[in-house]
């Protein structure tokens, strides 16, 4: 860890008492940083406000209080959740005090250089499989970022021969200063989390601060075939790395129906790729490029590529029986995720299992890609009203089931050799779930015990 000397004696307001908070505020007290911790919750009982407390830091809960509306601070350290919008953030930034996320902190003492990676779609993909091609490469990387491990915690443990592969979210890039990523990926931009940063155009420019600091010393990987995100890379000094599945490129990676290119060769057979859908292509090239420009050897592309199923909860291949394949995609909690789903399996057949908690958002996005969907199997709050989309839609088989095991069980007795039984919710999961990864659990346990 690099022991850093410009935060000492510094006040600093932590806000937000939560994994990343908690972090936060150890680090900077042992950096040498006077550090007030805020949270609008109630903190009795709460096991790190106590151990902030024993080290000697202030911790504040039940509100924002004026002592700290107008203290005088020299940098807040927000939540990345928090909007801007709050109390505390519109006082600090009517002040010009400095407002990060704690990301920003694991990159000024992490001694191991970072890859960034953002977009509004595929970050986790892309994360975990460059970690694994890394990894099997010999690499000794380390993940960290919105992927669920705090970065501060990670970076405080790098070592300068390693790789901090961070997974960021628009809410966190909107907090950093001098926060430089050795290779910045910036997988797609949709219109996404308008309610927090108002506009499409704001919402681009928080994922555009991931390689503001670059220079032509480093590396930015980005979607070749998205307008948006070309006109942004554009912005950045770093050297431009490409990707498109839409045309061959002289430089970065690219594909057609054959094969994948790197520099605008030949580099492997496009059969080789496990993971399905168009969509997760496109991380596989953006992870690819990133692997090859930190040396990673073919042959350990090739064996990740021809083994890596999907990440958890996101397309995941959890097995097949009688030629009857069965995808877990509970993380699609909403139509466009779900339409990236169906747009997977466009050659088989797929008995569609969906369903969740009532927002009223319309499914119409879906209409297009319902064609070679076979049976719709629906629970949940909406399983009335999505089974009412799916005969409109002329759906040949519709159902509603209560519960998960009773949709997979009913999904069986009509799946036949060659079809997806894919559970892709298109809904949140809290009418029924805590998670979206319990619900994608509960879909693996009824496959499981029903085809055993």
């Amino acid at each position: 860890m690099k022991h850093i000397t410009t935060l000492k004696n510094k006040k600093v307001l932590v806000l937000g008492l939560a994994k990343s908070g908690f972090s936060a505020a150890k680090m900077l007290h042992e950096l040498g940083a006077i550090v007030t911790v805020n949270d609008f919750a109630k903190l009795q009982g709460d096991e790190h406000a106590t151990t902030l407390r024993n080290l000697g830091v202030e911790v504040i809960g039940g509100g924002h209080p004026e002592e700290v509306q107008n203290g005088n601070f020299d940098l807040v350290v927000k939540n990345p959740g928090i909007p801007y919008t709050n109390v505390v953030i519109e006082k600090m930034v009517e002040r010009d005090i400095p407002i990060w996320t704690e990301v920003e902190l694991a990159y000024l003492i992490s001694e191991a250089p970072i890859v960034g990676i953002t977009g509004s779609n595929g970050k986790t993909t892309t994360t975990t499989l460059l970690y694994h091609l890394l990894n099997i490469d010999g690499k000794q990387p380390l993940i960290a970022g919105n992927i669920g491990t705090v970065a501060t915690d990670v970076a405080e443990h790098a070592k300068a021969d390693q790789t901090m592969i961070t997974e960021l979210s628009s809410f966190q890039l909107m907090g950093i200063d001098q926060f430089r990523p050795r290779i910045a990926i910036l997988t797609n931009l949709y219109e996404a989390h308008l309610d927090y940063h108002g506009t499409k155009e704001q919402y681009i420019e928080a994922k555009a601060n991931l390689f503001k600091n670059q220079t032509a010393d480093d590396f930015l990987i980005y979607n070749a075939d998205q307008e948006e995100v070309v006109r942004v890379a554009e912005q950045t000094e770093a050297q431009l790395y490409p990707f498109s599945r839409k045309r061959i490129l002289e430089r970065g990676m690219s594909a057609d129906d054959e094969m994948i290119y790197w520099n605008g060769e030949p580099y492997l057979k496009r059969a080789l790729i496990k993971i399905p859908g168009d969509h997760n292509l496109e991380n596989v090239l953006a992870a690819t490029a990133a692997a090859l420009l930190m040396n990673c050897s073919k042959e350990t592309v090739e064996d990740v590529l021809s083994s890596f199923t999907g990440v958890k909860h996101r397309m995941q291949f959890v097995l097949e029986q009688n030629g009857i394949k069965f995808y877990n995609d509970s993380k699609a909690t909403n139509t466009l995720a779900t339409k990236s789903a169906l747009q997977s399996f466009k050659n088989a057949p797929i008995l569609l299992i969906a369903g969740g908690l009532e927002r009223g958002h319309s499914f119409e996005e879906l209409r297009p890609y319902m064609d070679n969907v076979k049976a719709v199997i629906t629970f949940g709050e909406t399983r009335r009203r999505f089974a009412q989309f799916a005969e409109d839609c002329k759906v040949p088989i519709v159902e509603t089931m209560e519960t998960m095991e009773e949709g997979v069980a009913r999904a069986m007795t009509h799946a036949e050799k060659g079809d997806v039984v894919l559970l892709s919710p298109s809904c949140a999961s809290w009418d029924q779930y805590g998670s979206f990864e319990l619900r994608g659990e509960a879909f693996i346990d009824a496959v499981m015990k029903l085809t055993k």
